[in-house]
């Protein structure tokens, strides 16, 4: 039963992480640390980009809940798990297969154009504004049309 709980957190955590980096992306991305963000919006001039220090910001919250819940493996261990495991699903869609910042793999499958689709209009403009889709995992259902 408990391992049903701890996977149930970890489901958990990913579904409120998507909520929490779309309010994130939305309200304080394209708003107050716009000055940070807007380093994803322009040209890369190398590997890494000022942007990349809410990754790391997570990642650092991830490390910590799991170090407090590391002997017991309690509650927290699992939600920094599920935090720790949504950075990842974030590093190999938005990194890797949109921004193509390794040799992007390719599919056809419908959900991921539809993610990559979505995204590409999100950065349709270099500027804080206008902007939209600003989700990773959750898109519109016009981003799922057949071309």
């Amino acid at each position: 039963m408990q391992v049903l709980i701890n996977m149930g957190i970890v489901l958990a955590t990913i579904a409120c992480m998507e909520l929490a980096s779309w309010a994130m992306h939305k309200y304080l991305f394209h708003g107050p640390l716009w000055f940070i963000h807007k380093t994803h919006h322009q040209q890369r001039h190398g590997w890494f980009e000022l942007n990349d220090l809410f990754s790391i910001g997570f990642a650092a919250l991830a490390l910590w809940l799991m170090w407090l819940g590391h002997i017991t493996l309690d509650y927290r261990f699992w939600i920094g798990t599920g935090i720790s495991t949504y950075g990842t699903i974030y590093f190999i869609v938005h990194d890797w297969f949109i921004h193509n910042r390794f040799k992007a793999f390719k599919s056809d499958n419908r959900y991921l154009t539809a993610i990559r689709r979505a995204h590409k209009s999100h950065h349709k403009s270099m500027e804080k504004n206008p902007s939209e889709e600003f989700g990773l995992l959750v898109v519109g259902r016009k981003w799922f049309r057949r071309n």
